[in-house]
């Protein structure tokens, strides 16, 4: 419970100074709410339309997660693929880094128009702009392979099937770590993005088409949409984090039946 207090009481502390900072800094310039409303009117916004937030907190988190779970598999097993032949790498990889090089607001209006403004559309969005940091980083742990473990594991005739199982994955298990906790906040921008092009046309709206709707209208509800998404991304990269440390806590000790070494 100390070190639970410990943790958190730095970053509320710091949360209470900019309140007051952003509360004080409109009062004595005398900003305009369209420009900049007062916490206090963001956080009346947010609670006069709590239920549309929360419907859209749960499209959003639900959109996110899929692309992000969606990432993890293909992304592990596109780097599978690639440590197997270093042909394959040099042939498919820059297209790899093509998805984290093109501007996804550009691809975003493409997917839209080829797959429809529905929830796929926006967990497609998502999917893409989280694969990058999964493929990379998996990709050199697989690699990154002490040269002797590969000399021993021929020298007793494993196969590459062997190798790969037995070796390269469990290698890799920090390295895929250290993407998910990448891919898990890029997730939730990827969402936020695919919902301004694809959200206008659908029945329920995330978080994404709350922020582009209220612009021009509401400025406390596009500001209290805004703190609702930084919310959900750091809640995501939080418990993708918790459980990283969990996995790599185990992977580390073998008395927790984990890989000893790793």
């Amino acid at each position: 419970m100390k070190r639970l207090v410990k943790a958190a009481l730095p970053p509320a502390v710091l949360f209470v100074i900019v309140i007051a900072a952003w509360h004080y800094m409109v009062v004595g310039f005398g900003i305009k709410a369209f420009l900049l409303p007062k916490p206090i009117g963001v956080w009346n916004a947010a609670v006069e339309n709590r239920s549309e937030l929360l419907i859209a907190i749960g499209l959003t988190a639900g959109a996110a997660l899929c692309g992000f779970v969606s990432s993890l598999l293909i992304g592990s097993l596109t780097a599978c693929v690639f440590s197997q032949s270093k042909m394959i790498r040099s042939s498919c990889y820059p297209y790899a880094i093509f998805l984290q090089t093109v501007p996804i607001v550009a691809v975003a209006p493409l997917i839209v128009v080829w797959f429809g403004a529905e929830f796929r559309s926006v967990v497609l969005v998502s999917f893409i702009i989280s694969l990058f940091p999964i493929v990379t980083n998996v990709t050199t742990g697989m690699l990154a392979i002490d040269p002797d473990l590969l000399d021993l594991f021929r020298l007793y005739r494993a196969s590459r099937w062997q190798l790969l199982w037995k070796l390269r994955l469990p290698h890799s298990v920090p390295f895929l770590v250290t993407g998910a906790r990448t891919s898990s906040g890029m997730a939730v921008v990827g969402a936020i993005v695919g919902e301004f092009f694809a959200g206008i046309a659908a029945d329920r709206h995330g978080l994404g088409y709350i922020i582009f709707a209220a612009k021009d209208q509401n400025n406390a509800k596009m500001f209290a949409a805004v703190i609702a998404s930084t919310l959900l991304g750091i809640t995501i990269f939080g418990v993708s984090t918790l459980i990283g440390s969990t996995v790599l806590s185990r992977w580390s000790d073998p008395k927790g039946g984990g890989h000893p070494g790793l």
